[in-house]
């Protein structure tokens, strides 16, 4: 039996959910960069109206070249985040001594990134 079992389950459990979580957030970035290679041949077709091209034109502007790279950095950011805190916590765990909850410094600010990003991109949307 390994001592502390029901300890290290619980931290390896938290590490794969911010890794599902990483690696959403980097499919998302995908996603939005297979919508914007949809919105460009419907921006230069001919069948569109003047008003209806230039909607799809901004929603593929600036803010859409760099949006996905943003996206994917802040999963990529998550996994290594998650990688570093588990291993952490992994040797605190077998540690014998009692330790403190000293740092939830990266977990929140990761997280508060993520959702700035999220609710950025809603509100471009949403903008147009």
């Amino acid at each position: 039996m390994i001592r502390g079992y029901s300890d290290h389950a619980a931290n390896e459990r938290t590490f794969l959910a911010w890794v599902r979580t990483g690696v959403a957030v980097v499919v998302f970035g995908f996603v939005v960069e297979k919508f914007n290679l949809f919105l460009l041949p419907m921006a230069t077709a001919n069948a569109i109206d003047g008003r209806r091209r230039m909607t799809l034109e901004r929603l593929s502007g600036p803010v859409g070249r760099y949006e996905r790279f943003a996206f994917i950095l802040v999963g990529i950011a998550l996994i290594v985040v998650a990688a570093f805190r588990f291993v952490r916590v992994r040797r605190l765990i077998a540690d014998q001594d009692t330790h403190d909850p000293d740092s939830y410094g990266a977990e929140l600010g990761l997280s508060a990134v993520l959702v700035l990003a999220i609710a950025a991109y809603s509100a471009y949307l949403l903008a147009g």
